[in-house]
């Protein structure tokens, strides 16, 4: 992992499970299906639920500042304490917890690299047993909004074409063949993508155990593959931002990409809007 831009961005399984009961260190479990969290996780971690807990419950949106507080809060976790993230496919919600975490201006967050599919691999072991942390009173810093593209913004760099524009999401969703992955809804009107995208589907950057791949394999990827340059200001979406959360996280600390947005609102605002351009 030395290789990459921001290495202290990750930790492995190994380094974890020897800092289980470090206090300074508060694990989060995010996964795509909770009920894994609920039948057995890390030692000591909180399992969080993207789409009641990450998310406003009346508004498509991030949370808002103080319910990311108190969220933060009821997890133990203090302005200094270090936050270990990690979850089920390839870290796919865990990867959107750390954009948040660092939308709010938390410093020190970490994604274990692999997720659960590494730990199990390895036969590291899960508990049942929910903790109960101790509640602390933290307080989070204004939104950092240079992490996140919105669509009148994007609408301006699409007629421009002056940014690199990745799209995550699998071939078919690329093309328009499909609206969403296989037993997901339906969640825009139109299929296809934004003009001038590249696509590079996210789990390209993982190997098969789950870690990301190498630095040099990476730049091969998307800057030898997909042509992304870092002179150029970079927004990544896919179909509701959380795949396109793991591949911001490549760009941006694997790959040292300094100018990376994830567009959240992705192909489920894209793909509904009246009058916004759509390639097939």
């Amino acid at each position: 992992m030395t290789d990459y831009a921001h290495p202290e961005a990750l930790v492995s399984t190994e380094w974890a499970a020897e800092h289980l009961t470090d206090p300074s260190i508060r694990i989060l479990e995010v996964d795509v299906d909770f009920s894994l969290y609920v039948a057995g996780h890390i030692q000591g971690a909180v399992g969080l639920n993207w789409s009641t807990q990450l998310s406003d419950q009346l508004t498509r949106d991030i949370l808002k500042k103080e319910d990311f507080e108190n969220l933060a809060s009821a997890a133990g976790i203090s302005k200094d304490s270090t936050v270990l993230l990690y979850g089920d496919s390839n870290n796919w919600f865990a990867s959107w917890a750390f954009w948040e975490f660092k939308i709010y201006g938390h410093q020190d967050v970490r994604l274990i690299n692999g997720g659960r599919k590494k730990w199990e691999l390895e036969g590291r072991p899960y508990t049942p047993d929910i903790p109960a942390p101790t509640r602390t009173n933290y307080v989070a810093d204004q939104p950092d909004l240079s992490l996140r593209a919105f669509r009148d913004e994007l609408l301006g760099h699409v007629k421009a074409r002056d940014i690199n524009l990745i799209d995550v999401r699998s071939p078919d969703e690329f093309s328009g063949k499909v609206l969403a992955p296989p037993g997901l809804n339906e969640t825009a009107q139109r299929g296809g993508h934004i003009p001038g995208a590249k696509n590079v589907p996210w789990a390209l950057a993982v190997a098969e155990d789950g870690t990301f791949k190498s630095a040099d394999a990476l730049k091969d990827l998307y800057e030898g593959g997909a042509g992304l340059t870092k002179s150029k200001d970079t927004v990544a979406y896919c179909r509701i931002g959380e795949r396109s959360s793991h591949t911001w996280f490549v760009l941006k600390y694997l790959l040292g990409h300094d100018n990376v947005k994830n567009y959240d609102g992705s192909w489920t605002e894209w793909g509904s809007v009246v009058g916004a351009p759509i390639e097939k």
